[in-house]
């Protein structure tokens, strides 16, 4: 996963919070859980320091406080996150996962439409690559 350990569930909901926050100390990521998410200062401030470690976030020093800001982009850790979890369940193969996701979850009207049209893009894009 581009060299980093993988996040464990709590770091990752912690990630997100960051990530919405854009900068943060661990007073402001702990104050940004949603309401109802009961999670104690100091495991933040420990999820915050494994992120930091693990190359996810980074921090600096505002005169004695730690200020955090991500390192790596959302987008990134889910790609890495996905590519591994197919690597190690589907044997590098999409269509399986792709298979389960709608059999086992479903899929609205909305998305079904929406995933129509993502296949004639691509079907577009293969056709004009072939041209070439």
């Amino acid at each position: 996963m581009g060299g980093r350990p993988a996040l464990s569930k709590g770091e990752m909901e912690v990630a997100r919070v960051l990530w919405e926050l854009g900068k943060a100390t661990v007073r402001e990521v702990h104050e940004a859980f949603p309401e109802g998410r009961e999670i104690d200062f100091t495991t933040v401030q420990t999820y915050l320091r494994r992120l930091e470690s693990k190359g996810y976030a980074r921090a600096t020093l505002d005169g004695r406080t730690r200020v955090y800001a991500p390192k790596v982009k959302p987008r990134t850790v889910i790609r890495e996150t996905l590519d591994d979890l197919i690597d190690r369940l589907f044997a590098g193969e999409t269509l399986p996962l792709v298979r389960h996701l709608i059999e086992d979850r479903g899929i609205s009207h909305d998305e079904l439409a929406q995933l129509r049209e993502l296949i004639d893009q691509l079907e577009e894009e293969s056709d004009g690559t072939a041209r070439q």
